[in-house]
């Protein structure tokens, strides 16, 4: 594997995260600025956290918690806009790019996992 410092995802997780700390840092309502900033830190956090374990099991593993962080902080930043927390622009140009981190993770679980766990269902849309 490269160094941690050269995995793109990881490079775009963590300005994704630094431009929400900046976004929100005036905004009042602190319970969800802290939820936002919690689950956005926690996509590079969990990547470099797995990335460490030096197991392509345990690195997989990690990099499925960082995938369900981003999907809890598209839902936190469409409540945001809705709120009125978030300009919508914004909001929606972060959440495209919290989709496309999702992606380029599910690309390196594809690649990390166990082979016995590839054929695992994902959760239907309901």
């Amino acid at each position: 594997m490269d160094a941690l410092e050269n995995l793109d995802v990881w490079k775009r997780s963590c300005r994704l995260s630094v431009e929400l700390y900046k976004l929100l840092s005036d905004c009042r309502d602190f319970g969800f600025r802290d939820q936002v900033t919690r689950s956005a830190l926690s996509v590079p956090s969990n990547i470099a956290e797995g990335y460490e374990r030096d197991s392509s099991k345990e690195f997989s593993r990690f990099l499925k918690i960082a995938k369900g962080s981003c999907g809890e902080l598209r839902t936190q930043l469409y409540i945001g806009t809705e709120a009125g927390f978030i300009e919508k622009a914004k909001a929606l140009q972060m959440i495209q790019e919290a989709a496309e981190i999702s992606r380029m993770l599910q690309g390196l679980i594809r690649r990390y996992e166990p082979a016995q766990d590839s054929k695992r269902e994902t959760p239907s849309s309901s």
